[in-house]
């Protein structure tokens, strides 16, 4: 009880102190259960629409996938005949059925040719008007579509664009495009996550999604009363032959949610181990929070062992103190947690995700996660001040107002990060020279661990090297103050290397990160320089495929000297050495894509595998089944029948453009494929002319103006494409690992405010001897900023080694070019001069603050 007492009265007496080491931990207790509601929130708000949409038991086409629909070959959705319909109401327990038909191989866009499709990635879906979604849709003005010139919206996507009655919408899809005006706006009765849902009637949504009046792609059915969904299952699997899926309402909710898991675990999971490096930066905080507040209590702690305190009393007295820490910052940090969701809702809101907080789920374990994470975190990270506490020696303590420095314990410390850092620079170095990047992968792994573990070790060590260093380039030129400044940042080299280890973690990441997101686009823009012999690419962001009236209206554009298609299936192909390979990709393209792209061959000449009943392999598919030029190889067509190939070419495996691929000619393809099954082109490459290249570009856009589906690009368009989808994805993690970094500046503000306390008396003396304010506010934002500087240096080098190695085994997989982006790396650095400079603001204005004699007096 006492130890507690004395823990209570110490922790509120230096509660100013504990406030930054407080919100280190509420920052990283929030970003944990913040993602815990949140992903657990957008799991309930899935949850309730697929429970809300799913009828008793469905009937899907064959091809289509567990959870809806899948697009064919030819750009359509999977159908079945409308007779299954009438069989399936005849089956025993089937109250009723409805034939339904939608798809989200759609584009839909307004009179101005703008497209009307989700943002945020969300799905958009043509389909009919009917009974089952009339369920979770209330027509809130206008009515449902009664022929093929209206169409129905709902309300979402009616409000982000503006649209009202009477407003002409485009459908395009693989048929052609459908043009009809809004006959109403239909609300939703659940949450919309995000989709954007148009409708049409029955007979109108046949032609326009799949071009034929007698096909369905799915039979809604409601149970008779006394019927369950199990049962009528049972009885209309009997009813119909094994050539369609049913399942019952449980079977496609669980169906649709284990596939929308798939998604959310990975963000889930993502973004708690941008928690978890918040959490291992704010160790560092505390650590140092715990030590300097120990130094400055070293003669209370002498004082207590001389009166009779055991070391244990002493040291369970600290860790009492963290405790409460971990439980204060904790609370905060669960109630800041659901916070942080809602705003996270709020923000997929404004992307186009429609998230309610009618939803918001709070399971019991994310306060507990949230508490027992917080709390373990904050007694660990303090548990090596307290042991330290409790080596105070009484008589040590009176005579001395610092802490004991144990030598013996710096030479071990400094060994053993030595020992850690060559560990992890040689688990580099092995990655590096790696022959596969699986087996590669293992060592870069665990070389990042031990060498990061081995920096933050041995950080005192650099400490007292690498911030002369820094000081003799950025502090000599203020002079004294500079050197006092100095001295200060190397007054404790353990306090120094804690705090700039903080920054470290951070910044090494994002330089690695930066390194390996660079060297993969130059990768991919050499390839392209090497390999691209085209001028032109057209293709759908959307993943529409593009149709044979898109390829007829691109040949017509002006100043081309070839165009070239580009399809893809799936075939099953039968080696030589006897094995089947169910599903594998097969690519069909005209013979002009062999200078289309100069994929390198190791054995014969691609332009060859476009030669009737031909076809080319990779390496590495090559060696697995015993495949050389000659070879024949069994290949059953989807839709179509089985053709006998010979391989006349072997490209490298070593490729980035079209990695794996095994080409054959659109001809060849065809003689075994029937007309009307031939797969829609993914992609069309067009060349101009030699000297027109600018004036083919203006004209092929003009030609395609038509198909707004569609995108045509040059090189130059196409690289900036691959550029800025590597770069969001790169801002998105930058944006994760701020939270790091923030703690690590509060590491940084609670080192200088600390020590400003532990030195009043030596600011004291130092202002009466005739330094300034202004000089004494400059000697310790210059502290700061070398401190920052340190911790980015560090940071900035272990980053971009770690980069640098990760890029070795990307040249494995064809990405060779390695890139370190200096102008960001220099950003960075400087960057964390001014973080220095905005760490130090505070603490500098508080020491300026100082009574002078008040100062000079303080014990």
């Amino acid at each position: 009880m006492t130890v507690m007492k004395t823990s209570m009265r110490n922790f509120f007496a230096h509660k100013g102190r504990m406030a930054l080491s407080a919100v280190a931990v509420l920052l990283s207790v929030a970003f944990v259960c913040g993602t815990l509601v949140f992903t657990d929130t957008m799991n309930t708000t899935f949850d309730k629409l697929f429970a809300a949409t799913s009828s008793d038991v469905q009937v899907s086409a064959k091809g289509a996938s567990d959870t809806g629909e899948t697009q064919a070959d030819n750009g359509k959705p999977p159908v079945m005949p409308a007779s299954v319909l009438g069989e399936v109401r005849k089956a025993e327990g089937v109250k009723s059925a409805e034939g339904t038909v939608f798809s989200t191989s759609v584009t839909v866009v307004d009179a101005d040719k703008d497209s009307l499709s989700p943002s945020g990635g969300a799905p958009t879906i043509v389909g009919n008007w009917n009974a089952n979604e009339a369920r979770t849709m209330k027509i809130s003005s206008g009515n449902a579509p009664r022929g093929p010139d209206q169409i129905m919206v709902d309300a979402d996507t009616a409000d982000k664009h503006h649209l009202k009655l009477g407003d002409e919408i485009g459908v395009i899809t693989a048929v052609g495009t459908h043009r009809a005006k809004v006959s109403g706006i239909a609300k939703f009765e659940v949450t919309n996550p995000g989709a954007a849902i148009f409708y049409l009637d029955t007979k109108t949504a046949q032609k326009a999604l799949v071009g034929d009046t007698g096909v369905y792609t799915n039979v809604n059915i409601t149970a008779a009363s006394g019927f369950s969904d199990a049962q009528v299952k049972k009885n209309v699997t009997a009813a119909l032959d094994s050539g369609y899926q049913i399942q019952t309402a449980k079977e496609v909710a669980d169906a649709n949610a284990e596939d929308v898991g798939d998604f959310m675990g990975v963000m889930k999971y993502a973004m708690l181990g941008f928690a978890g490096i918040a959490f291992l930066v704010g160790i560092f905080l505390i650590i140092n929070t715990f030590s300097m507040l120990v130094a400055q209590r070293t003669r209370e702690i002498g004082l207590m062992r001389a009166v009779g305190s055991s070391r244990r009393q002493v040291n369970r007295s600290v860790l009492a103190e963290a405790l409460l820490l971990g439980v204060f910052g904790s609370v905060l940090g669960v109630g800041a947690g659901v916070g942080l969701a809602i705003g996270l809702m709020k923000l997929m809101g404004a992307t186009g995700m429609n998230l309610s907080t009618d939803d918001l789920t709070v399971a019991w374990t994310t306060p507990v996660v949230g508490l027992v994470l917080g709390v373990v975190v904050t007694v660990l990270a303090a548990y090596l001040p307290a042991r330290r506490a409790g080596k105070v020696s009484p008589m040590a303590a009176l005579r001395d107002s610092g802490a004991p420095v144990d030598a013996k314990s710096g030479v071990i410390r400094a060994l053993l990060g030595l020992v850690l850092t060559g560990a992890g620079g040689y688990g580099l170095y092995l990655a590096s020279q790696a022959d596969k990047a699986s087996e590669g992968s293992m060592w870069l792994g665990g070389g990042v661990v031990l060498s990061l573990i081995g920096f933050v070790v041995i950080g005192p060590l650099l400490a007292s090297g690498v911030v002369r260093v820094l000081s003799a380039v950025v502090l000599r030129i203020f002079g004294p103050v500079g050197r006092m400044a100095e001295r200060n940042a190397l007054r404790n080299p353990r306090r120094t290397g804690a705090t700039g280890a903080a920054l470290m973690i951070g910044l090494a990441l994002v330089a690695c990160l930066s390194v390996v997101g660079s060297s993969m686009v130059a990768s991919a823009t050499d390839q392209l320089d090497k390999t691209v012999g085209t001028d032109f690419i057209i293709q759908s962001d959307s993943g529409q495929l593009i149709t044979p009236q898109a390829v007829q209206a691109a040949r017509s554009a002006e100043g081309l000297k070839g165009v070239t298609e580009y399809k893809w299936t799936e075939a099953d192909f039968t080696t030589p050495d006897g094995k089947t390979l169910k599903e594998t990709a097969i690519t069909a393209a005209d013979p002009s894509y062999a200078t289309d792209l100069n994929t390198e061959t190791v054995a014969g000449n691609l332009k060859d595998a476009y030669r009737p009943d031909s076809m080319s392999v990779h390496e590495d598919f090559a060696k697995a089944h015993g495949i050389s030029l000659g070879s024949k190889i069994s290949v059953a067509f989807k839709e179509g029948s089985t053709a006998r190939l010979t391989v006349r070419a072997i490209t490298s495996s070593e490729v980035v453009i079209d990695q794996g691929a095994m080409y054959t000619s659109i001809d060849t393809m065809a003689k075994y494929v029937p007309a009307d099954k031939m797969p829609l082109d993914t992609m069309v490459f067009a060349s101009a002319k030699d000297g027109q290249e600018t004036a083919a570009y203006k004209s092929l856009k003009t030609a395609l103006d038509d198909y707004p589906q569609y995108t045509v690009r040059d090189q130059t368009d196409y690289k900036e494409a691959l550029k800025d989808q590597i770069g969001q994805l790169l801002n998105m993690i930058y944006g994760l690992l701020a939270l790091a970094i923030i703690v690590a500046i509060l590491g940084v503000v609670n080192t200088l405010a600390l020590s400003v306390v532990e030195r009043t008396r030596e600011i004291g003396l130092m202002r009466a001897i005739g330094l300034s304010r202004r000089q004494l506010r400059r000697m310790i934002r210059l502290e700061s900023v070398v401190i920052a500087l340190f911790g980015a240096l560090l940071g900035l080098g272990l980053g971009m080694g770690w980069g640098a190695t990760a890029q070795q085994l990307l040249a494995l997989e064809g990405m060779k070019v390695l890139e370190i982006p200096w102008p960001t790396i220099t950003g960075v650095f400087l960057g964390s001069a001014f973080v220095g400079l905005f760490a130090a603001l505070v603490p500098a204005f508080r020491a300026g603050r100082m009574n002078v004699l008040n100062a000079i007096a303080t014990e």
